[in-house]
């Protein structure tokens, strides 16, 4: 009889999201014909430009469908390039860009090629899920950085160096955050930077939604302050401002000699993204950015509305975010109490209860680091945002 083969510790490590066991149970649902809203999703609900469809197809009818250098054409090099300077100020050239599978793989490389074993990677808390993960499959020690309950989210300076040690070797940002919505301001980027530069501590800034903010907030990069550049890492990609989540193009720009070991490392991985996916993302880039109006449009329509209902819900309360399409939801009054049958004592038992009872699934905080806390997206039409609100809202007002 043929044993179970080993498996390899670094995978070993590796814990499975606490947000799959609601999806299983959601897909399940919906695959027995119920009618299940969904706030989980993290890509935008609308379809990907015309434009950009038909680059697709002219590339394939062109012949491009071999593959290209490692690293992305150099056209699409040149767009980033161009995006980039327009939206940060900094300049890079194009040796200095990676293009890779999507902006989750760009930040694998960048993981991967500057931590070493028991290396300290600072983390800022609420965090998207795959974060501590990375560092994990790298070796390094994830430090979880709590701010102050007064920075309302905010990783403040001090805030990270409470929590650093003689290991902390590197900083993980993301803003606008997924999950919190929340944006890191220049004033408080300007101080991490200068702690960066003191510390000798290399960044890597994931700006996946930098395009996405809204009332008058600034997204700026903290690549963009003084000695920022050379120890920076800076992660974005089309799939969110583009409407692109499967196209899979994501891209890193940073110090050449960092550059040149991602691309190294992902040579002997996935070699070249999507030949016919690096076109359409070229298109994207190069070409009208209306639609990107449009779409920034339209979620901020309903982060007003969700942010105003959710405040109306007993028990519930949220803080309005100012980028992404996320809403980061406080569920702590409702611990201990009995919902659709099941005593509450964290946001992963409510949403069991509202999938359950009510046919909605929202992502419950444990994996993001707060399990008091759940995630919704508003990337979802306002119809369906309605009736999810309605549900829930029932649900919690029917126990009573």
């Amino acid at each position: 009889m043929l044993k179970t083969l080993p498996l390899a510790e670094r995978v070993r490590q590796l814990h499975p999201s606490p947000t799959m066991a609601i999806d299983s149970k959601a897909k399940a649902l919906i695959a027995q014909g119920k009618d299940v809203v969904n706030f989980g999703a993290g890509e935008p609900d609308f379809n990907t430009p015309e434009n950009i469809r038909q680059a697709a197809i002219t590339a394939i009818n062109e012949g491009h469908t071999r593959y290209t250098v490692v690293g992305g054409i150099e056209a699409l090099k040149v767009a980033i390039q161009d995006r980039i300077r327009q939206d940060t100020g900094v300049e890079y050239q194009t040796d200095e860009i990676l293009v890779s599978v999507g902006a989750k793989h760009s930040l694998y490389n960048a993981v991967m090629s500057l931590v070493n074993p028991q290396d300290g990677v600072l983390l800022p808390v609420p965090y998207w899920v795959t974060y501590p993960e990375q560092i994990t499959l790298a070796g390094g020690i994830v430090q979880y950085v709590v701010p102050h309950l007064e920075h309302e989210g905010v990783p403040y300076p001090d805030d990270i160096e409470n929590f650093m040690t003689e290991s902390s070797r590197g900083l993980l940002l993301n803003s606008p955050s997924n999950p919190s919505g929340v944006v890191i301001s220049p004033h408080v980027l300007e101080q991490i930077a200068r702690l960066a530069v003191a510390k000798d501590l290399w960044v890597i800034s994931d700006e996946i939604y930098n395009r996405l903010v809204y009332d008058d907030t600034i997204h700026q990069s903290i690549a963009a302050f003084p000695g920022m550049r050379e120890r920076t890492v800076l992660i974005n990609g089309v799939s969110k401002s583009y409407a692109m989540t499967g196209w899979r193009i994501g891209y890193a720009a940073g110090p050449k000699h960092i550059i040149k070991a991602m691309t190294s490392l992902q040579s002997q991985s996935t070699s070249n993204p999507s030949t016919i996916s690096q076109y359409a993302a070229l298109a994207a880039l190069k070409g009208p950015q209306e639609q990107v109006d449009v779409m920034r449009s339209e979620f901020d329509r309903r982060r007003r509305y969700i942010v105003e209902r959710l405040n109306q819900i007993d028990g519930l309360s949220v803080a309005t975010p100012r980028g992404a399409f996320y809403v980061w939801v406080n569920m702590a009054a409702w611990k201990n109490r009995t919902v659709g049958g099941r005593v509450i004592q964290n946001a992963d038992d409510l949403a069991l209860a509202w999938l359950e009872k009510a046919n909605v699934a929202v992502v419950p905080g444990s994996g993001f680091g707060m399990p008091d806390y759940f995630r919704m997206s508003y990337a979802t039409s306002m119809e369906r945002i309605e009736t999810g609100l309605d549900r829930m809202q029932s649900l919690l007002d029917s126990r009573q």
